[in-house]
């Protein structure tokens, strides 16, 4: 009998009995998840390096309009040496998105802005007209097929990105315009800067094939090990 009481006396009633539990419980799971947490940051590494290109894509001449002729307006020249960078395929479970998320291409003096934009899976991207006549996008890619019709200056319209892959954007007004998206199902890819730099950084340790993309080129991939907590240098050279 006396052990019972004991028992009985040593824990708080009612609700500080609850309270104190739920604080213990707090503390022990702090204590066990805060370390696997730091371990995860700790092993992950990096790759880096440069993208050297022997060629550009050739770009889509404008025709002037009529009263152009004889003086034509200069325009914009889309960027063709921007290259994205990325690793062939990813640990299972290594990006799962559960915020929303929003990028832009904008439509600027006849140009898509920017020219080659890399995004992951569920992204939704804005095309907003910033231009003072009208514009339509669209893509006949099997990754998204969509056409948002013709719009005005200082609209915009939007579209949503489901399935990994690339699609191609045009605008059916002004032939010339044209662009790229790149969709990923994961979030371990860079664009170049540009000097032709790349870093995809927070890459668990491990072995993986590592391959980049310009327009019209795609590059055979490249074996890289990323060891825990550093980084690995990486070049390519596309023809």
């Amino acid at each position: 009998m006396e052990s019972g009481r004991t028992h009985r006396t040593a824990w708080p009633r009612g609700r500080r009995t609850r309270a104190t539990l739920v604080a213990m419980l707090a503390v022990s799971l702090t204590s066990l998840v805060a370390p696997r947490a730091n371990q995860q940051e700790a092993r992950a590494g990096a790759i880096r390096g440069r993208v050297e290109l022997r060629r550009l894509a050739a770009v889509v001449q404008r025709r002037p309009s009529v009263p152009e002729l004889g003086a034509p307006e200069a325009r914009d020249l889309p960027d063709r040496r921007k290259s994205v960078v990325y690793l062939e395929s990813a640990p299972r479970g290594a990006f799962e998105q559960s915020d929303q998320v929003h990028a832009v291409m904008d439509q600027q003096n006849e140009t898509f802005v920017p020219h080659v934009l890399a995004i992951t899976t569920g992204t939704i991207v804005d095309f907003p007209n910033s231009d003072r006549i009208y514009h339509n996008v669209f893509s006949l890619s099997k990754t998204s097929r969509f056409d948002l019709g013709r719009y005005a200056v200082g609209r915009s319209k939007s579209v949503q990105f489901h399935r990994p892959g690339i699609v191609r954007v045009f605008c059916d007004i002004h032939s010339h315009m044209n662009a790229f998206i790149l969709v990923f199902s994961h979030r371990y890819f860079a664009m170049t800067d540009a000097e032709g730099r790349y870093h995809i950084d927070n890459v668990p340790a491990g072995t993986y094939n590592v391959v980049t993309w310009n327009e019209g080129t795609t590059s055979d991939p490249k074996p890289a090990a990323v060891p825990e907590g550093g980084a690995v240098e990486l070049d390519f050279s596309l023809r």
